[in-house]
C-alpha cells in the first residue's frame, strides 16, 4: 500500500493492507511465539499447537481493527476478559503479548504511526486481560 493510500484508509484494517496483511500479521506473530525465547511463558500458555489461536486472532483481529466481523459471525460477542480467564496472565504474558505483537508490526511493515497507536491500545487490552 502506498502511503498516499495509506492516507487515505479509514481504518486501521485498511491502513494495514485489509484481510491477506492481518493474517500475515498474525501469523508473524504465533511463528515469532513460537522461534524467540523471549516469548517462552506466553507461548506456554497456548497449549501444544497454536492452529486454533492463529484462526481466533485472525478472525478477530479483522473486526477490531475495522474490517469484517468473522470472529462475532461465528462464536458471538468475543468477551475477551471472560474468554482469557482460564489462562494464568500476569504482567510477564502481558508484556511478552505486547513485545511480540509490536515485533511481528515491525516485521511485517506496520506504518510507524499506526504502530505506536496499535501498540497502545493492544497494551490496554493486555493489560485488561491479566488476571494475577
Amino acid at each position: 500500500m502506498t502511503t498516499t493510500e495509506q492516507a487515505q484508509a479509514t481504518t486501521p484494517y485498511e491502513a494495514i493492507g485489509g484481510e491477506t496483511a492481518v493474517r500475515t500479521l498474525v501469523d508473524r506473530f504465533y511463528d515469532l511465539m513460537d522461534l524467540e525465547s523471549g516469548y517462552a511463558e506466553l507461548r506456554a500458555t497456548h497449549g501444544s499447537t497454536l492452529d486454533d489461536a492463529r484462526n481466533k486472532l485472525f478472525w478477530f483481529l479483522c473486526g477490531w481493527l475495522g474490517g469484517p466481523d468473522h470472529y462475532q459471525s461465528r462464536f458471538g460477542h468475543p468477551r475477551l476478559r471472560a474468554r482469557h480467564l482460564p489462562f494464568s496472565i500476569g504482567i510477564l504474558e502481558r508484556d511478552q503479548w505486547v513485545a511480540c505483537m509490536d515485533q511481528a508490526m515491525g516485521d511485517v511493515g506496520v506504518p510507524q504511526p499506526l504502530r505506536e497507536r496499535l501498540a497502545e491500545s493492544f497494551m490496554g487490552t493486555a493489560d485488561w486481560m491479566r488476571n494475577r
